[in-house]
Formats: structure tokens, sequence, C-alpha cells
């Protein structure tokens, strides 16, 4: 176990950072890991934890200083359909608690960041299949606006003061261990819940909308992956892309009523059918491959397989307490 990291994971109780926290202090140890959040969650009892307002910058520095942290995962951000409902308090938390994590970085305060961006960085003119590392990019989401501003102050941050940060452009998440937190891939989610729960679900999503998926396990390997490389295998400082899958919401469905035969899904798009019609459907990550050597490990038959095992057992542990 190596204990010379000091990790701060801020937003650390959403979809990513649940999963996050626990692998990382399986590799660093406990005490090494600190948790936090704009108010107290149930992290707070398996380990050290912290209230902190990413927006308040003596907050973050005194927080930072105490625990004599070295890297930072920022993870806090209003994602796609949540920020469309407040954009400007969406670009100030995206945007902002940015800055104020690079700037410490910039001070030699600590010594690594991880930021993650996203696949909503690109739009309805990029190129949807097999998306390539570089290409158009014109977002039509406040959140894909901030995630493509955010990749280039990244960049700009490691070409000007040498600034090491890392970032992985993610595709839908799909994991069983918290709740979605408001993107327009989290169907992905829910109907793995209603179909175990209710045995149909309703799709705000047609049923040929394919986009970029990725179950949670493969994203925590991609981004503690990532921040364990050799610096000079990192030679794309704004934002690699990262694929694992891709299926529409048939394709699902088909693999769970496998599992659940009488399960029936229904179709009505809303809102976040637009902003899924102007992402890609696959991405090419060759290039983290080739750099850092990604590769994903579940197909869509692994992921559904444990994703149905797993909630069966969280339903008949909430059944039997």
């Amino acid at each position: 176990m190596r204990t010379s990291e000091k990790i701060l994971v801020i937003g650390s109780s959403g979809q990513i950072g649940i999963e996050l926290v626990e692998n990382l202090r399986n590799i660093y140890g406990i005490d090494n890991v600190i948790a936090s959040d704009i108010k107290v969650t149930e992290q707070a009892k398996d380990g050290p934890f912290e209230v902190i307002d990413v927006l308040n910058t003596q907050n973050l520095l005194e927080i930072v200083k105490r625990h004599n942290i070295n890297q930072v995962y920022l993870l806090a951000a209003l994602l796609s359909a949540t920020a469309e409902k407040n954009p400007k308090f969406a670009w100030d938390l995206n945007m902002i608690g940015l800055f104020n994590v690079l700037d410490l970085a910039k001070e030699k305060i600590i010594s690594k960041v991880y930021w993650p961006s996203s696949i909503a960085v690109f739009g309805p003119n990029t190129p949807k299949v097999n998306t390539p590392q570089y290409t158009i990019m014109e977002p039509s989401t406040v959140y894909g606006i901030s995630k493509q501003a955010g990749e280039r102050w990244c960049e700009y941050y490691y070409n000007k003061y040498n600034v090491d940060v890392r970032s992985l452009r993610y595709p839908g998440l799909i994991g069983w261990k918290s709740a979605p937190g408001g993107g327009t891939t989290d169907y992905a989610v829910h109907i793995f819940h209603e179909a175990i729960k209710t045995g149909s679900y309703e799709c705000f999503l047609s049923e040929n909308t394919t986009l970029p998926m990725m179950y949670m396990p493969d994203a925590i390997k991609a981004t503690i992956g990532i921040m364990q490389a050799d610096p000079d295998k990192i030679k794309i400082r704004s934002s690699y892309n990262l694929s694992g899958l891709s299926f529409s919401p048939k394709d699902i469905a088909i693999e769970i009523k496998k599992h659940i035969p009488n399960f029936s899904i229904s179709y009505k798009s809303d809102s976040r059918q637009f902003i899924a019609d102007s992402w890609p459907q696959s991405i090419d990550s060759s290039m983290a491959a080739e750099h850092w050597n990604w590769k994903p490990e579940f197909d869509l038959i692994g992921m559904t397989n444990d994703m149905i095992k797993n909630l069966k057992k969280c339903t008949e542990s909430e059944t039997y307490m």
C-alpha cells in the first residue's frame, strides 16, 4: 500500500465519487483519501470527510493545507440535463471550481489534478460514428460548453504553468452503487431499477438512440489508470476520448429480457432527446490505448449480468432488513 499520496475527492457523493473513493482507499489507505461534498453525506461514516464549497477559495485552501493534500480529483459539477435548468449556476460551478483547483496546482500547493470532461463537448456537427480524438466540437448544452472550455483551460495551465492535470471524456456511465446524477444517459441506470422493481420502464429517449456508454468499474479503472500513469505517457492535456460500449434503449431492453422475460419498455421522448441527438454514437479511444494502455473489460452482456445480479442483492437485503 502506497501512503505517500494524500488525495482529496471533491464532489465525492455523486455517481462516480462513491466508487472512486472506495477504490482509492483500497489502494492508498482510508486515512489518505479525503471525501468531500457541499454537505455531509453517508460517506462521512466510512472515513475522513470534509464539507467543501469548491467556489469558496479560502474553504478549499484551508482543507487542502490541513490534510497536506497533493492530489485533487475534482468531480463537483452540474450534469447535462440538470445544468439546462440553471445555466448560470452550472457555468459558475463547472468553471470557477476548476479555476480554483488549477490555481492550487499553479501555486505548487498541490501536485496533480484530475478533472473529468464528457462526450457533451461534441455537438451536432461532430462525426457520430467512431468520433475521433481531434474533431469538430460545437456543443449545444451549457454542460458541454463548460466542459469544452475546461479542456482548453486544462491544456493552457499545463502549457503555461506546467500543471500536471489529467482528464477523460466520459461517455454515459452506468453503475448500481449510487443514484443517477441528472445526466442524459441516466435512462441506462433507471431501466435496471425499474425492471427489477416494477417489470416495466418508460424511456425518455427513443428506442434507437445509440450512445457511447461505460460500466462504472471500467470508468473507475480508467480514472485511476490515467492518474497513476507516468507523466511522459500523458500526451494529451485537454482530455482523452474514452470508450467502452455503445447501445440503444432497445438493445439494453433485449438484454434485460433475457433475465426478466416479462419486462416491458415504452418510449416517450422529452427534452433530453435533443441533447442525446447532438452526441456521438461511438467513440475512438485509440490514443488512450496507445499512450497509457487503456482497455475496457465490460461489454453489454457482462454489464447487464453484473447490474442485475447486484441490484437484486440490494433489493433482497432491503426486503429483509
